[in-house]
């Protein structure tokens, strides 16, 4: 084959430091569109951002040459240094070291992008946790449950 020829989209989760509901309605739109910004200069493609007050989820295409590892240290560095110059919260804002990536299938981008899309419905059910376990083992990933929380 002459060419690389790829699709690579993962599913991202992330959360605040200390699982603080930092993420208020004053900064959400904005810093959704700070994200994706970061996403497309590092040549990649936001396909969804939704999340609630303590953690984020992203939908995201990347190229074979990037390091999913590098590009989310851009986007937690970069927006969290960029929350705490709009002056909307009391605390200083960070992110929880660490994140959860998953790869998609492009038969399951839409389901997934749905999925991201209807958080707050999703979470009137369930905690943070209790989707981060799910989701976890739906992708048959390993934890220690006395690690996964601190």
């Amino acid at each position: 084959m002459a060419s690389t020829l790829t699709n690579l989209v993962y599913h991202v989760v992330f959360s605040t430091k200390g699982r603080e509901p930092m993420i208020v309605a004053s900064i959400c739109d904005e810093l959704y569109r700070y994200i994706g910004g970061i996403v497309k200069n590092e040549g990649g493609i936001l396909i969804q951002i939704g999340g609630m007050p303590d953690h984020l989820h992203l939908v995201v295409k990347l190229k074979p040459n990037h390091q999913l590892s590098q590009i989310m240290q851009k986007i937690k560095g970069n927006s969290s240094k960029w929350i705490n110059t709009q002056g909307q919260l009391k605390d200083r804002f960070s992110w929880q070291d660490g994140y959860g990536a998953f790869t998609v299938s492009e038969s399951q981008v839409p389901i997934v992008v749905r999925y991201v899309k209807e958080q707050k419905n999703h979470h009137r059910k369930y905690s943070f946790k209790e989707e981060l376990t799910q989701i976890l083992e739906l992708h048959n990933v390993e934890y220690e449950k006395r690690y996964l929380w601190t």
